[in-house]
């Protein structure tokens, strides 16, 4: 693989565009997963403010940092759990528009090489259409199973 004069990398060999598809794809699951995550947590934290909101300010409440569970009262714990509640949410926030440009990015890679994702879009193949040797690059891209789709 070669760089253009922009910075932007250029693939030659098939296995490389199957292996870059499958890297972009990988990365943009795994912000999907850290997305799942917090959204349960978030959750998590919106149910404990409800729960807490209508208690008086003093009563007795425990609260669980890090391994450590620690004895407070609800005025010191509920400003805490909104604080933290609110940073999740503006991380949600954040890895949704990362998830965006991602998702474009990944949308323009697979244009520009003429990528086909069995069962995307009707296609029953899967093959970048760029291809020096197609016989033999031709089996490399059937035998990697990671753009097969599985919808």
């Amino acid at each position: 693989m070669s760089a253009e004069t922009s910075g932007e990398e250029v693939f030659t060999n098939q296995n490389d565009i199957v292996q870059k598809f499958a890297s972009m794809r990988e990365e943009l699951n795994s912000i999907w997963t850290k997305m799942n995550e917090l959204s349960s947590d978030g959750s998590e934290h919106r149910q404990v403010i409800s729960a807490l909101e209508p208690m008086a300010s003093d009563r007795k409440c425990f609260r669980l940092i890090g391994d450590v569970l620690v004895e407070r009262t609800v005025s010191e714990v509920l400003p805490a759990v909104k604080s933290t509640e609110e940073q999740i949410r503006k991380t949600l926030e954040t890895l949704a528009k990362e998830v965006e440009v991602k998702k474009e990015r990944l949308a323009a890679f697979q244009t520009k090489y003429k990528i086909r994702v069995k069962g995307e879009d009707g296609e029953d193949e899967e093959e970048p259409q760029n291809s020096g040797n197609a016989k033999n690059d031709q089996a490399g891209a059937s035998s990697h199973g990671v753009l097969v789709s599985s919808s």
